[in-house]
């Protein structure tokens, strides 16, 4: 079983990955065509559906964790949720442009620079104490946890929820839910 590092190792490096791949990609400024600029816009859809996930469950588990776990977990959780908090208003506005659109391009570069800095936050200053702070076990329930989470979560930003626990949990799926039901309907983050 991977432990909760492990699965949110995974998430960040895809989060790169989508990211590198975005940056190099054409773009309306530089003449891409509108089967380029078409699957652009399906990738950004990618990447806004994995982040909304990944933000949704962490806010409802992980950093609920580092608050109780670490002495400065309250500062640690509190920076972490702000940033993600701007990178959620981002996500929705990025998420509702088209890739010709003037401002979509700003709002990518926005993101990127957000998570980058976001991933080096959790990884470099918030994992460390962290991992001393959970046994093996703890770090391989939350971490099947997170899982298990991330198909029941939001495909979508929601950034007027409160990214508190309580609400996350209760509202997170039901957001999910529809989400899930607006993607299908709409065809968003389908191939």
């Amino acid at each position: 079983m991977a432990t909760v590092f492990e699965v949110l190792a995974k998430d960040h490096e895809e989060v790169r990955r989508m990211l590198a791949e975005l940056e190099t990609g054409p773009t309306a400024a530089h003449s891409a065509s509108e089967d380029e600029l078409l699957l652009r816009k399906r990738m950004t859809e990618q990447l806004v559906i994995e982040e909304s996930r990944h933000e949704a469950v962490e806010e409802m588990y992980f950093w609920p964790l580092v608050r109780e776990k670490l002495e400065d977990g309250d500062w640690l959780a509190d920076e972490a949720t702000v940033q993600e908090q701007e990178a959620k208003e981002i996500l929705n506005r990025l998420d509702k442009l088209q890739a010709s659109d003037v401002d979509f391009e700003q709002m990518l570069a926005l993101f990127t620079s957000a998570a980058r800095e976001h991933i080096d936050f959790e990884e470099k200053q918030v994992w460390p104490s962290l991992r001393t702070g959970l046994t093996a076990a703890e770090a391989e329930d939350l971490g099947e946890l997170f899982v298990e989470a991330k198909r029941a979560a939001p495909t979508r930003p929601h950034p007027a929820t409160p990214g508190t626990p309580g609400v996350q949990k209760t509202a997170g799926p039901a957001a999910g839910l529809i989400d899930k039901l607006r993607d299908a309907i709409t065809g968003r983050g389908g191939e």
